[in-house]
């Protein structure tokens, strides 16, 4: 069983920012697309942002230029940089890691929790 550790997170206010981190084991990391996934109240969950091991990152269309994905080597750990936040970023975000090679075995943390209020 693959451990992806979240932190980060909570509450913030619109047009702040928040970050998430996502820490994983070194063999995941250096293999795996790293990436951010979101799900709210009664909908779907959806893609935030991915990063592959080659630095290709791809963004949701309601994130593109508020929110940065980024990773820091030495850490293993892979971060979300949320800017200009809206209440509709509400949600559960979950770190993933899905296998480049094996595109059905991805891993998920178990989530934390944003929410966007005044």
């Amino acid at each position: 069983q693959v451990h992806l550790a979240e932190s980060g997170g909570g509450l913030g206010q619109p047009g702040g920012s928040l970050t998430l981190s996502c820490t994983t084991p070194r063999i995941i990391f250096n293999i795996y697309t790293m990436g951010w996934y979101r799900q709210a109240p009664g909908k779907q969950r959806e893609l935030v942002a991915t990063l592959s091991k080659n630095g290709t990152t791809i963004y949701g269309d309601s994130v593109k230029g508020r929110f940065t994905i980024s990773k820091v080597d030495l850490k293993n750990m892979v971060h979300l940089q949320m800017d200009d936040l809206k209440p509709e970023d509400t949600a559960i975000y979950y770190c993933a890691a899905r296998n480049p090679y094996y595109l059905d075995t991805v891993y998920w943390g178990q989530g934390t929790q944003v929410t966007v209020s005044s």
